[in-house]
């Protein structure tokens, strides 16, 4: 009975992105018949799959945010997830990377697909080199963090927390991947200003996000898992906002290319992804209202060596092919482990 009631509720609570969903397939239909249709379908499973390990680290910046930038996140964030990241940024883009107007652009999205294809996949290493250190930052950070102590694979953990008193360890060792993947990519001069900038953004948006913390006296003491949330307000919350929307950015990034691989209508690619996307922020909201992350104390973790992989995975994209389905699993696998490694962690009651 407890099953089918925590079913029905999830269902419930799920509900408004479901009708999205059918709606999407609808309008996929309305755009091109049933094969449209599937499509949208099969592109916003794809992005739900791909992207938990952004809802559970969503989920750990969200946790410290009131009512009303949990409404904002999605009101507000999702119109940039969707219009902002899925349509409007592609074709950003290819107007820098091929110097087109946005007309020539447009006309080659809805009339060109395969040309439009084509011009966005060749931005690729500036692509996978922003998102990567960004998302590489954010592993690095977390594993050289002197403060936490919850560790999941101390052998590893507790030695880097330690070695975390070195403020700039994190930036160092990114920066010299960075310039281990450059070399090895043969497009040397954009990955490494692309990185650059990603590794320039992770550090002004947390640098002013700790900076208003400090100014407005707040301080979490207790950041990746010591048990106790501070939540954030005035610009700090502001900015936590802002993180949230450049960290899910950073995961769509190559989301977004891949996506031509299924399909090369623009429209179809940015309902099915869009799909996703709303999925993925409702599930970060389930995740926070249910303290999931509270209950299961290794979830965090096991997203952030997912994070790790991905990013790794990015850098390896410069120069290999990777495809969607390795990423997928990897990221999967790990949240996996983490989560069975939290049940197993649980203290044991006994019965009276």
């Amino acid at each position: 009975m407890k099953d089918m009631q925590s079913t029905l509720h999830a269902l419930k609570f799920f509900r408004l992105p479901l009708f999205i969903l059918f709606a999407g397939i609808f309008a996929g239909f309305y755009i091109g018949g049933w094969e449209q249709g599937i499509v949208v379908a099969i592109l916003a499973i794809l992005e739900i799959s791909l992207s938990f390990d952004n809802a559970v680290l969503n989920a750990g910046v969200l946790q410290r945010l009131g009512h009303f930038w949990r409404t904002m996140f999605l009101t507000v964030g999702i119109l940039v997830a969707v219009i902002g990241m899925r349509l409007i940024f592609p074709i950003v883009i290819v107007m820098v990377t091929a110097g087109l107007s946005f007309q020539k652009v447009i006309d080659l999205a809805l009339n060109h697909p395969e040309i439009y294809a084509k011009e966005l996949t060749s931005a690729h290493p500036s692509i996978a080199a922003f998102g990567g250190m960004f998302l590489l930052m954010i592993f690095l950070d977390f594993l050289l963090n002197e403060a936490k102590r919850v560790h999941w694979v101390n052998l590893i953990e507790a030695p880097l927390a330690k070695a975390g008193q070195l403020k700039t360890l994190s930036s160092l060792i990114a920066l010299v991947l960075l310039l281990i993947a450059a070399k090895s990519s043969g497009h040397m001069e954009e990955v490494l200003v692309a990185g650059v900038l990603g590794q320039v953004t992770y550090l002004l948006v947390t640098g002013l996000t700790r900076l208003f913390e400090h100014v407005g006296g707040l301080t979490d003491e207790s950041k990746h898992g010591t048990g106790k949330v501070v939540m954030a307000t005035g610009k700090a919350a502001f900015m936590l906002f802002v993180y949230l929307n450049v960290l899910d950015a950073s995961f769509s990034f190559d989301g977004v290319i891949a996506a031509f691989a299924v399909s090369t209508n623009v429209i179809t690619i940015a309902l099915g992804l869009g799909i996703g996307a709303f999925f993925i922020r409702e599930l970060t909201i389930w995740l926070v209202e249910h303290d999931t992350l509270k209950e299961f104390k290794y979830l965090e973790h096991g997203a952030h060596y997912a994070v790790g992989a991905l990013a790794v995975l990015m850098g390896v994209s410069l120069v290999y092919h990777v495809p969607e389905a390795v990423t997928g699993l990897i990221g999967a696998g790990l949240i996996a482990l983490s989560l069975m490694s939290s049940v197993a962690a649980r203290p044991k009651t006994t019965e009276p």
